[in-house]
């Protein structure tokens, strides 16, 4: 006895228009959900570790004065140059990649674009 398959029936082999639409569809609107919320958590964990930096710099010229009865240059070339303060070297303003620099004033990391 011999199966004979009928004339309509036709093997799947992918998938319809219609489901690869919908996949498209739920993607873009997960998409949308969870991009601006990475977006979002990076930029705050830029801005928190800038104000970390800018606290273990104050930190570091407070020490220098201390240690050395002078402030540190402004542009932190000579506390930069000593391995006792930053090892790995003065960490850069994580928000722009500028360097930091001292306030002459109040011998303060400067506030950015100032």
């Amino acid at each position: 006895m011999s199966h004979t398959k009928s004339p309509s029936y036709r093997p799947r082999r992918g998938f319809s228009l219609l489901e690869l639409l919908a996949i498209v569809t739920i993607l873009g609107v997960i998409a949308a959900l969870v991009i601006p919320r990475i977006s979002n958590s990076s930029v705050a964990s830029k801005a928190r570790a800038d104000q970390h930096n800018r606290s273990e710099i104050n930190s570091a010229t407070e020490r220098w004065f201390t240690e050395k009865s002078t402030w540190p240059s402004s542009d932190l070339s000579d506390i930069a140059a000593d391995p006792n303060y930053f090892p790995g070297g003065v960490p850069t303003n994580p928000l722009d990649g500028s360097p930091y620099t001292l306030d002459d004033t109040t011998h303060r990391v400067k506030q950015s674009g100032g």
